[in-house]
């Protein structure tokens, strides 16, 4: 035990200058580009599905909490919300980084993520005006500052390091605890838990997704990069993990049936996409 906490110490702490420069570029460009991201959202209309999946595949530190508040104001279509959730990378995007992860790699994840995003989100629109035929209630809307993420007139080098210190948190927990598993168990019956077992393994990523804080892509993408998760699985994972986006929905949407469906849906096509990415055995 002593040498897993030894262990996951001395590689949490490796880390941290590395997770801080990250977090200080995703501040940066989260201070720069959000408020334009949201606007372009607005006027995005029928092409918002693929502007929501780009804009969310942009490093911002809480730009999906950004687009639940657009929702509940009717600012943006439920495909819109879809699919800025399902591209969200949230804390995948530093992890794989200061992972030493190739950028070609993470390219093809995040790519991965915008295409499905696009196209669940268009389909869930078409399917929601032209097969339900519903249209959205639109109401008036105020910008929302109160999530965990917001760094409003606090500049970027405070919430770089508030999340810097919660992330390196978050890894030095989960490494202890693969550590010391490791050591128990052994490396090869770990690698044949049921996280990699057909349909069981994507179903459990993805609840472990629908956790809402930044933990849970965090301990989805470290699984993933020492082996206990597969690529398909790990997409599963990561779809359906819109960190703080699914908290600040529920928070401020006062439809709650509405915010069961948007939940459900996206838990069903990140669980289906996985499904089918290991299926087709696409790895990256």
């Amino acid at each position: 035990m002593l040498d897993a906490f030894l262990d996951a110490l001395i590689d949490s702490a490796k880390i941290i200058p590395f997770l801080f420069l990250t977090y200080l570029l995703m501040e940066y460009l989260e201070e720069k580009i959000e408020e334009k991201s949201k606007q372009k959202l607005k006027k995005a209309g029928h092409a918002g599905p693929i502007w929501g999946a780009l804009i969310g595949a942009i490093p911002q530190c809480g730009f999906s909490a950004g687009a639940a508040s657009l929702y509940a104001g009717r600012v943006i279509s439920v495909g819109t919300l879809i699919a800025v959730f399902l591209s969200t990378s949230d804390e995948m995007l530093p992890i794989l980084i200061t992972a030493a992860v190739s950028p070609v790699v993470i390219l093809k994840i995040l790519g991965m993520k915008v295409i499905i995003g696009m196209v669940a989100g268009i389909l869930v629109d078409f399917i929601y005006v032209h097969v339900l035929k519903r249209k959205e209630q639109e109401v008036d809307i105020h910008h929302f500052c109160e999530h965990e993420h917001c760094s409003c007139g606090q500049g970027i080098l405070k919430p770089a390091i508030k999340h810097t210190l919660q992330i390196a948190a978050f890894i030095f927990v989960i490494s202890f605890l693969l550590n010391y598993i490791v050591a128990i168990i052994g490396l090869e019956r770990i690698s044949e838990s049921v996280l990699n077992k057909p349909i069981i393994g994507e179903m459990l990523a993805g609840l472990i997704g629908l956790i809402p804080n930044c933990g849970a892509s965090v301990a989805i993408t470290s699984l993933y990069l020492n082996g206990v998760m597969n690529y398909g699985t790990m997409m599963a994972g990561l779809l359906v993990s819109a960190g703080v986006g699914v908290m600040v929905l529920i928070k401020v949407n006062e439809d709650r049936k509405q915010n069961a469906v948007v939940i459900a849906l996206m838990y069903g096509i990140g669980v289906l996409a996985g499904m089918i990415i290991n299926l087709l055995g696409i790895v990256v």
